[in-house]
């Protein structure tokens, strides 16, 4: 009887802890397969994803609108910007990577400054002569604003979309519209939305 009241003490003892370190160790190999990011080096925390990013954005408000639609490849972008200018026959066509870049630096959608080129000076064929100025940027009666090179024109008006729009939360296309061309009817912000869509489309 005793020998029975040992067994039984042992059983009830050990076999728990065995289930347990058998659980431990059955989610522990679980998770060895699967990819964790660093909080530093999420795709979500970059100011574009480095694997997808939103692609079809509401028409309405294509800068500030929800994922709607298909994804698009990060490393396609800049080929849809080049795609684009090389449809227009654009003096932009060997900038496009740049393009690219200085939207991901700048935070900007990847769209928008070829789109304002467009919308301004049909990417480049309206602009000032010896300017590189295709976004119509200071030019007025007492003057135009001219740049050296498109490197330095594109630069400026990333960063320029960033300091005077952006920065201070203006961050739609209306919104830029009010500020970058007060006299427009909207007409500046329905050609906006309708080259951002053309550039995403490919057409």
């Amino acid at each position: 009887m005793k020998e029975k009241i040992l067994v039984l003490s042992l059983f009830f003892v050990f076999v728990p802890l065995l289930v347990v370190s058998q659980g431990y160790l059955l989610l522990m190999s679980s998770n060895s397969g699967k990819i964790t990011y660093s909080p530093l080096l999420s795709p979500s925390n970059e100011q574009s994803p480095r694997l997808l990013t939103g692609s079809i954005f509401s028409s309405s408000d294509p800068l500030n609108a929800k994922v709607s639609g298909a994804a698009v490849s990060a490393d396609a972008r800049p080929i849809l910007i080049k795609k684009y200018l090389e449809k227009y026959n654009s003096e932009l066509i060997p900038y496009a990577d740049l393009i690219f870049d200085v939207s991901q630096k700048y935070g900007l959608d990847y769209r928008l400054i070829t789109a304002i080129a467009q919308q301004e000076s049909n990417l480049c064929k309206k602009a000032p002569e010896s300017c590189f100025n295709c976004w119509g940027v200071g030019i007025h009666s007492r003057g135009t604003m001219c740049f050296e090179s498109y490197p330095e024109a594109i630069d400026w008006v990333g960063r320029y979309l960033k300091e005077e729009y952006f920065d201070l939360g203006i961050n739609t296309i209306d919104g830029i519209m009010a500020k970058y061309c007060p006299l427009s009817s909207g007409s500046w912000a329905f050609g906006i939305r309708q080259f951002m869509a053309e550039i995403e489309r490919n057409e």
